[in-house]
């Protein structure tokens, strides 16, 4: 069987949380839909992940801040950027109008 799908089945429009889709994984590469509804990273919480990320936004808007960058970069639909391993980052924010749709790619550093 030959795995398909549709990135934007099923998005929830409201959640309390992120909701975080596995679509592959292969020799040590992760690929996930995120859809975020509103949420941003609790304040003073910094992610310290230990694989580079590769994120593209697909729909929506969002903030993301870097801990050693003086101000958020804005992301929209077509931007995407690679986060190193261990870069402090977190979420400001995400358009609460509508669901942000993330593609993610985790891969080792």
């Amino acid at each position: 069987m030959i795995p398909s799908g549709n990135l934007f089945a099923k998005l929830p429009t409201q959640a309390p949380a992120e909701e975080i889709v596995g679509l592959a994984e292969k020799s040590g590469a992760r690929i996930e839909r995120i859809v975020s509804t509103g949420q941003a990273s609790p304040a003073g919480f910094w992610y310290d992940q230990p694989s580079t990320e590769w994120v593209l936004v697909v729909a929506g808007k969002a903030a993301l801040r870097f801990e050693d960058e003086p101000a958020p970069r804005v992301l929209s639909p077509g931007d995407w950027l690679e986060i190193p391993a261990h870069a402090r980052h977190r979420v400001d924010w995400t358009d609460a109008a509508g669901p942000t749709v993330w593609l993610a790619v985790h891969f080792a550093a």
